[in-house]
């Protein structure tokens, strides 16, 4: 699959594109931001774009990322040669006007694409109309060219927070309830399970958390709570920074930045008491919790040693870890392999070309991995380039496994490598509510690798599984 990649500017110019087409790119265009406005209980999306522009996003965000399905029912103005010509301003009106008869919804978010950005369609003006006449509605400029989905994720957020939620009554402060900036939705194929499990530990050392997207989330509700919340917690290299900044100006809340996602007994117990002591959470309460856990999670892992110590000679066991995926996934996958489970770190690609201000601090979270353990990441969005990279690799010694997408199922193959589909796209696997993240997410990640590296060895040596 070969795309000219998008021209990726927020206001502040930080983000660049690489130039010419890319390979195998692993993300959408600013207006797969809809699939964040899907994933946002009582929420529709409305699209003013060219046609098929909405039914391929979601198909390519949602049917080969896992087949995560979805309510997929997004009007869209479909707009052609005529609207081109004359401006689409009209159709629009009569596509909002005909949505609010037929679909019910308690919000709103109209999304331009690029067709109305380059002829001018006063988009923002038309919908204020209708907010004007009491229509939960609000608008989000997604033009497909200047940005991923991403960007346009952070977009669309805003666009809530600003003409939505910012209009609602106003509520106190309330110690204890925290924002999660946490992933994004169907771009990530485990993001509902990794943010059930992320409410399931927050609440578990006594917080109310605003979850905000997926089946974990209460919907609107949380929504209208945002400017109660003490604080936001930023999961992640960078993707929720930028909004929870502009939610300490708006709203006078602190923001926690934890840059990767907790996998395992060692990062999990860490990020707990870190969000626990901002919070301002008993110690002990924080340390009941982990304690509770860790017996169970330490409990699987005795017996999962049993399988690790007596099948070295069996089965050929990695050493050598690669990873091609977006940052959060790539740094917490890699954390928790290389720091929990003694692999070394081999290429780790970076995939969603993140902003230019943020690569540094990206590049320090891959340090000390381990004590005296680092990784450099590659950015590249391009895989033939990322794949390049990982077979011009020397790996002298060890064995490599490869955390990556469907894409890389060939590199995988080429040097003698198991392949674990944790990355966009995912096509040979379908993922309900699956996570890899915290506790039970790690178990299943364990699960999920071994399982993989004990089937490629009894597929070259069926004699490795007689009994």
């Amino acid at each position: 699959m070969n795309v000219v990649s998008p021209i990726t500017t927020d206001t502040s110019g930080s983000f660049a594109a690489p130039p010419g087409p890319i390979e195998q790119v692993r993300y959408a265009c600013a207006l797969g931001a809809l699939t964040s406005v899907i994933a946002i209980e009582e929420a529709i999306p409305i699209t003013h774009c060219g046609p098929g522009c909405a039914s391929k996003q979601f198909q390519a965000l949602s049917g080969i990322s896992g087949y995560q399905g979805g309510e997929f029912h997004v009007p869209s103005s479909n707009i052609g040669n005529k609207e081109v010509i004359f401006g689409g301003a009209d159709r629009l009106d009569e596509l909002i006007s005909s949505t609010l008869k037929v679909m019910e919804a308690k919000l709103y978010v109209v999304q331009s694409g690029c067709i109305p950005g380059l002829v001018g369609d006063d988009v923002e003006n038309l919908v204020k109309g209708y907010r004007r006449r009491g229509v939960p509605i609000v608008f989000a400029e997604t033009l497909g060219y200047r940005g991923t989905n991403f960007t346009g994720h952070e977009t669309v957020v805003k666009a809530i927070i600003e003409q939505y939620v910012a209009k609602q009554p106003e509520k106190p402060k309330q110690a204890g309830l925290v924002n999660v900036w946490a992933l994004l939705p169907y771009q990530n194929p485990f993001w509902r399970g990794d943010l059930t499990e992320l409410r399931r530990i927050l609440e578990g050392i006594g917080l109310e958390v605003n979850i905000l997207f997926g089946p974990a989330s209460a919907g609107l509700s949380e929504w209208r709570a945002i400017p109660a919340a003490a604080f936001n917690l930023v999961l992640g290299p960078w993707l929720g920074l930028s909004i929870a900044r502009d939610l300490e100006a708006a709203y006078g809340q602190s923001t926690l930045h934890i840059p990767a996602l907790p996998v395992g007994a060692r990062q999990t117990a860490a990020f707990l008491r870190k969000v626990g002591d901002y919070a301002g959470i008993d110690r002990k309460k924080v340390d009941a919790f982990i304690a509770r856990e860790e017996r169970t999670y330490y409990h699987y892992l005795r017996d999962f040693a049993t399988f690790y110590a007596g099948c070295t000679s069996q089965y050929r066991l990695p050493s050598e870890v690669n990873v091609v995926a977006d940052s959060a996934y790539g740094l917490a996958i890699t954390k928790f392999l290389v720091g929990d489970l003694g692999l070394n770190p081999g290429v780790i690609v970076i995939t969603e070309n993140p902003p230019e201000t943020e690569r540094e601090a990206i590049r320090a979270a891959f340090r000390n991995l381990a004590p005296g353990i680092d990784a450099d990441p590659l950015f590249e969005s391009d895989g033939h380039k990322a794949h390049v990279a990982i077979r011009a690799h020397a790996r002298i010694g060890e064995l490599p496994i490869v955390f990556g997408s469907t894409w890389e199922a060939g590199l995988a193959g080429e040097i003698d490598a198991p392949l674990v589909e944790i990355s966009y796209p995912v096509t040979d696997e379908v993922v309900l509510s699956r996570s890899y993240i915290g506790y039970r997410g790690a178990l299943q990640l364990i699960e999920r690798t071994y399982t993989t590296v004990v089937r490629q060895s009894t597929e070259e040596n069926p004699e490795v599984a007689a009994p």
